[in-house]
């Protein structure tokens, strides 16, 4: 007869086995990675381009182009593309990212045959018209705006300048006049260079039987767009010497600080990453960690504090964020230092060590249940350009992790005086 007063036995995760993609190249240069799986009739088609902020030759040019693309083009305008998409209950979008940029679309898997004409489209032939541009530089800039009123973003935004330097990809703020002077023209010229399919990353996951011949053939048929030649981007800025110590960001009229305190961090091709990683949960990865049961459920200053590290393909981060009042600014700062320490100076407890592992290691279980989760996984690896073994090898070395290894890598990235913080709104007397 079932106890149900007896939970059931649970075994710990020793592998985790991803489902291998076919990859085919294509004649014109892109790579399509096709994962397949029919549990529901739906498939996702993501193509990735090295068209983000650290290919751009003006600041956020990136990110407009990639709003652009469904603005219209040289046969449909903004409204058919709209109405298109709507009526087959699809969705396409595309953004641009510190990186790269990716177009997606969701959609019934029988819907493709009508959908792929338009996603091809949309890549090679934007017709960036001059209205719709406006309205979209008008919006993209009311909403940096509103943006900016935020101490979180305003706080963000500090740490990423501070941190990779004012001049890189990753560090650029937001400059509103130079991006209400971006021309069609300039758009046309970025598009002809970065939306090239030599450069392109195609991912097609889900219900796929039938439909990744026609995806090949018909974006193998993708060729480059005619334009000028645009501007070469600017050399890769050098990151700035390991930046330590206290920037404050006033904010007018608020009362909340919000703090990003962190480092660089070594790269995910590391051979310590799995350790490191497992580090950063015990810190502030998840609801029981050391900053989130002294500060919010110990301190009660914030509702959540969290750490992580921020993966970018040439630099890695850090990076732990929270909202406090203002006044508990100071005491929030110094109770992140002690926590800080108390991992290089204190080892580990056993019950601790092995709570964080199965969480760490279930979430990973936990997130890679359906084929677009685990496209996800699958193009990370691709785009950070690990291993394929990279999941793998991170459960087996989590698994095997000592409370002594952690302790020194704590004192090797951990300590307090290497970490640079930044403190947006509040009163800047509390965050001195």
């Amino acid at each position: 007869m079932l106890n149900r007063l007896q939970p059931p036995p649970t075994h710990p995760l020793t592998q985790l086995v991803l489902p291998t993609p076919t990859v085919s190249h294509l004649p014109n240069g892109a790579r399509l990675h096709v994962l397949a799986h029919d549990a529901q009739p739906v498939l996702r088609l993501q193509v990735v381009l090295p068209a983000g902020k650290r290919q751009e030759p003006q600041p956020s040019l990136a990110q407009l182009v990639a709003r652009m693309l469904t603005e219209g083009t040289t046969t449909r305008s903004a409204r058919e593309i709209a109405d298109t998409v709507a009526f087959y209950g699809a969705s396409l979008d595309c953004e641009a990212g510190p990186d790269r940029a990716t177009l997606t679309l969701y959609c019934l898997a029988r819907h493709l045959p009508a959908l792929l004409p338009l996603v091809a489209e949309v890549l090679a032939a934007p017709a960036f018209p001059e209205d719709e541009l406006r309205q979209t530089q008008q919006r993209m800039s009311q909403n940096m705006r509103v943006e900016r009123q935020k101490t979180s973003y305003r706080a963000t935004e500090e740490f990423n300048r501070q941190l990779f330097g004012a001049g890189s990809a990753y560090g650029r703020p937001f400059d509103e006049a130079s991006f209400s002077q971006l021309t069609a023209d300039e758009l046309r010229a970025f598009h002809a260079t970065a939306y090239a399919p030599a450069g392109a990353e195609i991912f097609l996951s889900g219900d796929v039987a039938g439909h990744a011949a026609e995806v090949a053939a018909v974006l193998g048929q993708w060729q480059p767009a005619p334009g000028p030649e645009a501007a070469p981007a600017a050399p890769a800025a050098a990151l700035p010497t390991a930046p330590t110590g206290l920037v404050t960001v006033p904010v007018e009229g608020s009362i909340q600080a919000s703090l990003r305190v962190g480092r660089r961090w070594p790269a995910l091709t590391e051979t310590q990453t799995p350790e490191l990683l497992l580090l950063i949960k015990i810190l502030g990865g998840y609801f029981g960690s050391r900053l989130m049961r002294n500060i919010r459920e110990d301190k009660g200053f914030t509702y959540g504090i969290h750490a992580s590290a921020v993966a970018r393909e040439e630099a890695m981060a850090l990076v732990i964020g929270t909202d406090v009042n203002g006044e508990s600014a100071a005491a929030t700062r110094h109770e992140i230092a002690h926590e800080l320490t108390r991992l290089q100076t204190e080892p580990l407890g056993d019950d601790e060590l092995e709570t964080v592992k199965n969480y760490t290691l279930g979430k990973l279980l936990g997130e890679t249940t359906t084929v677009f989760e685990q496209a996800d996984r699958y193009r990370y690896v691709v785009l950070q350009g690990l291993r394929s073994d990279y999941y793998a090898e991170l459960v087996r070395r989590t698994q095997a992790a000592t409370a002594a290894e952690l302790q020194e890598l704590a004192r090797t990235y951990l300590n307090p005086a290497d970490m640079l913080t930044v403190v947006a709104g509040g009163a800047v007397g509390e965050a001195a």
